[in-house]
């Protein structure tokens, strides 16, 4: 199972672009090898993390480092917080 941070608001049109280059990538990727995949918004990373949708990049960094991790930047912190928010979904094994 792959998940990502399901990214609804960008700054900049190019930011936009980038983005849906990454995930069509990373869809066909999943999709060609029949692995499933899931977008998580980034409000409820926030706020399974931190109880507010809109925490700060310092916040999750802070909750993060709580739970035993040294997240090298903001990116790894947040993949940090989706393996935590959803390490308690049941995961589909694909054979």
């Amino acid at each position: 199972m792959v998940y990502f941070e399901e990214v609804r608001r960008h700054i900049r049109i190019d930011a936009a672009h980038v983005y849906g280059g990454l995930l069509a990538t990373l869809t066909a990727w999943c999709e060609y090898h029949q692995i499933p995949y899931e977008g998580i918004p980034v409000g409820t990373i926030k706020k399974k993390m931190t109880g507010k949708g809109n925490a700060s990049k310092e916040e999750i960094i802070k909750v993060v480092c709580a739970k035993g991790h040294a997240p090298c930047d903001d990116n790894e912190a947040d993949a940090l917080a989706i393996l935590h928010v959803m390490k308690g979904k049941e995961i589909r094994h694909v054979n």
